[in-house]
């Protein structure tokens, strides 16, 4: 949780330094000129807590991609920028794995991490447009294969799937160790917090709607629903609800990825850069377990924004995205360090009357994700990497395309 709320709170740097170039000249359309303005345009930020001091950092002291990948230790990663509804570029950086001369490349397969929830929303807004689901029904009537306990709780007022998606439902924040060397635990031993599972069981801790706790187990429950109700596994949910249709090829909730594909996995690193393991729990990926690209996750979003906008989506109905990113709640300032809300599985920030919808994403032990998007003019951006340090470093690419592709206008203009 802590991850979480620092990764979020230092989006008001990310806004912030966006004001300080919003005077320069804006230079030539070229994607190569415009790629190559944002490699050498990065602001430092040498520690996330200078990160929070935008007013602190001179302007004129930029450094290049090049060089913060090296100094944050992110061996790898991949940037899409989306500008008027569609994929304007996209762009790989660095290698697999540290000290291996694999290249990433565009279809390089990167965990989305908590991005992943607003896949899953996605996925639970079709079902609700079809009429087979219901966002304020009682997700035990849903469940067959295992419910949430009955509780004092849950007496005064059900969980349901709004609740869940907006991390209202009472349930613990929770990461997800297990059992070493017992094999890979099933859903329901993950909800019931059963070995080899060790994480909190899903268990209401206090009353449905009352209070905002942000939980993994939430989407896990989601997936529970889903297969229960479609009757099959929720990776092939996934592929066929969403994924084929939009032309994601290179996306799936399916892991270990087949053989074939996993020469083109990038693999997470630590802090210091050293590489590790992948340590994804292939029964429950709802929560954080989609592996992508980030052209992929690009397409996503031009269909999110474009549904939102009314323009003929192939999926989403306008109703359905823009209900996906109406705010549900306001969040507390002083927990997150910037006026959020949250939406049905992403976070909303507005400003000056224009939407921002976002989900940063970071799974250990270092693989993270950056998806955002302004669904009224149709930009949005996606950076993933295969770095514990890569949230630091996405916080500061971002500025840079900002500034580059003028997401806020210029007040002099």
């Amino acid at each position: 949780m802590q991850g979480f709320v620092i990764r979020l709170t230092m989006v008001v740097a990310a806004v912030s330094l966006t004001a300080l170039f919003c005077s320069q000249e804006k230079a030539g359309k070229g994607s190569k000129e415009r790629i190559a303005r944002i490699e050498s345009t990065l602001v430092e930020f040498t520690t996330p807590l200078a990160a929070m001091k935008p007013d602190s950092v001179d302007p004129q002291q930029l450094r290049t991609l090049a060089e913060r990948m090296e100094h944050f230790g992110v061996p790898g990663l991949g940037v899409a920028v989306i500008d008027d509804y569609a994929l304007a570029w996209a762009k790989p950086y660095g290698v697999l794995i540290a000290g291996d001369g694999a290249p990433v490349t565009a279809d390089t397969y990167f965990q989305a991490a908590s991005t992943s929830k607003l896949i899953t929303a996605a996925i639970v807004l079709l079902l609700v447009d079809k009429g087979l689901l219901y966002l304020d029904k009682d997700v035990n009537t849903y469940l067959d294969s295992w419910k949430i306990p009955e509780s004092e709780f849950t007496r005064q007022q059900k969980v349901t799937l709004r609740l869940l998606l907006t991390h209202q439902a009472g349930l613990p924040a929770t990461s997800f160790p297990q059992q070493e060397n017992a094999g890979d635990p099933t859903l329901v031993q993950i909800l019931n917090g059963e070995l080899p599972a060790m994480n909190k069981p899903a268990v209401v801790e206090y009353v449905p709607g009352t209070e905002w706790q942000y939980s993994n187990l939430g989407c896990v429950v989601i997936q529970q629903v889903l297969e229960d109700i479609l009757d099959m596994p929720f990776p092939r949910i996934a592929e066929e609800t969403l994924f084929a249709p939009l032309g994601m090829e290179h996306s799936t909730f399916a892991y270990p990825l087949d053989p074939g594909l996993q020469p083109a996995e990038a693999m997470p690193h630590d802090a210091e850069g050293n590489a590790a393991e992948p340590a994804l729990t292939p029964s429950a990926s709802a929560h954080g377990g989609l592996i992508t690209t980030p052209s992929d996750l690009a397409l996503f979003a031009i269909e999110l924004m474009r549904a939102y906008s009314g323009s003929t989506g192939r999926l989403l109905s306008e109703a359905a995205a823009r209900r996906l990113f109406s705010k549900e709640i306001d969040l507390d300032p002083a927990m997150l360090g910037i006026p959020l809300g949250q939406g049905l599985g992403s976070f909303i920030y507005e400003t000056d009357g224009d939407l921002v919808f976002l989900h940063p994403g970071s799974n250990m032990p270092g693989m993270t994700c950056w998806f955002s998007g302004q669904p009224e003019t149709g930009k949005g951006a996606v950076i993933m990497t295969n770095g514990a340090m890569g949230e630091v470093l996405a916080l500061e690419i971002l500025p840079a395309i900002v500034m580059e592709y003028n997401w806020i206008d210029d007040p002099a203009e």
